[in-house]
C-alpha cells in the first residue's frame, strides 16, 4: 500500500497537468474561478479556544467540453492549548461534458484527520453524473462511480480496496445574492459492507459584494466502523465563513 500512496499521487498530478496541456484554450480564452472560505476563532481568559479553517476551490474551463476542479483545505482547534482537532485534505477533479445533462469524472485526493481516524486516507476514481434539474430556481444532479482508496489508521493498522460513491447535490436559488445548497455523498466498501462512510453538507450563502460573501453550514460525517472502535462514529463542524471570490 506504501507503493500504492506514491503511485497514486503521482497519478492525480500527472493527469491533472497532462488534462491542462491537452485542453487548455488561448489564454484570452480562459475561463476560470476561485473561491477561499476562511474561519478565524481565538479567545482569552478563563477559557482559552483557538479555531481556524480554510477552504480554497479553483475551478478551470480548458474547453466547452472539458473542466477540472482543485480543492485544499485545512481545519485545526485548540482548548486551553491542548489540541482538539486537525485535518488536512486535497481533491483533484476532470470532468468531461459528453451531452447537456450527463458527464463524466474522474478524481483523486488525500485526507488526514487523525481525530476521525484517519492518519491517512488516499483514493482515486472514475465516475458519471446527471443533470436532473437545470434551474432557473432549482439545481439537481446525481453522480455515481468507484473508488479504489487505501487508508491508514492511528493503531498502525491499514487497509486498501473497492468502495462505490453515490453523491447527490440540491441547489436552491432565493434570489440572486441567496442561496441554499445541499450535498450528500454515500461511499460503499465493497470488501466490508458495514464500514461504509456518509457525509452531508448543509450551507446557506449570501453575497455582500462582488468579492466577499457570507457562508453558514453544518456538515455531518458519518464513519459506521471507525477505526480503532473507540472513536465516535458521527463527526459534525458548524461553520460562518467569509467567503471570498475571484
Amino acid at each position: 500500500m506504501r507503493n500504492f500512496r506514491g503511485s497514486a499521487l503521482i497519478c492525480i498530478v500527472a493527469s491533472f497537468l497532462i488534462l491542462l496541456t491537452a485542453n487548455a484554450v488561448p489564454a484570452e480564452e480562459k475561463k476560470w474561478e476561485d473561491t477561499a472560505e476562511l474561519s478565524y476563532v481565538q479567545t482569552g481568559g478563563n477559557t482559552e479556544v483557538l479555531t481556524f479553517s480554510g477552504k480554497n476551490m479553483l475551478k478551470y474551463k480548458f474547453s466547452e467540453k472539458w473542466s477540472g476542479a482543485w480543492k485544499i483545505g485545512a481545519l485545526y482547534g485548540e482548548t486551553d492549548g491542548v489540541k482538539n482537532a486537525e485535518r488536512y485534505y486535497t481533491d483533484l477533479r476532470a470532468d468531461y461534458k459528453a451531452t447537456e445533462r450527463i458527464y463524466y469524472y474522474g478524481s483523486g485526493g488525500w485526507l488526514r484527520d487523525e481525530f476521525a481516524g484517519f492518519d491517512n486516507r488516499y483514493f482515486l476514481g472514475l465516475g458519471a453524473g446527471y443533470q436532473i434539474l437545470t434551474g432557473d430556481r432549482h439545481f439537481l444532479s446525481a453522480e455515481a462511480g468507484l473508488n479504489y482508496a487505501a487508508e491508514e489508521y492511528p493503531d498502525d493498522t491499514e487497509d486498501d480496496f473497492l468502495e462505490g460513491r453515490l453523491f447527490g447535490s440540491y441547489a436552491y436559488v432565493f434570489n440572486p445574492k441567496t442561496k441554499f445548497t445541499q450535498d450528500l455523498e454515500y461511499l460503499h466498501n465493497f470488501d466490508d459492507s458495514d464500514k461504509y462512510k456518509v457525509k452531508a453538507v448543509t450551507a446557506l450563502t449570501t453575497t455582500l459584494s462582488d468579492l466577499f460573501s457570507l457562508k453558514v453550514a453544518y456538515e455531518i460525517s458519518y464513519n459506521n466502523q471507525p477505526t480503532p472502535d473507540t472513536l465516535e462514529e458521527t463527526d459534525t463542524i458548524f461553520s460562518v465563513a467569509l467567503v471570498v471570490n475571484l
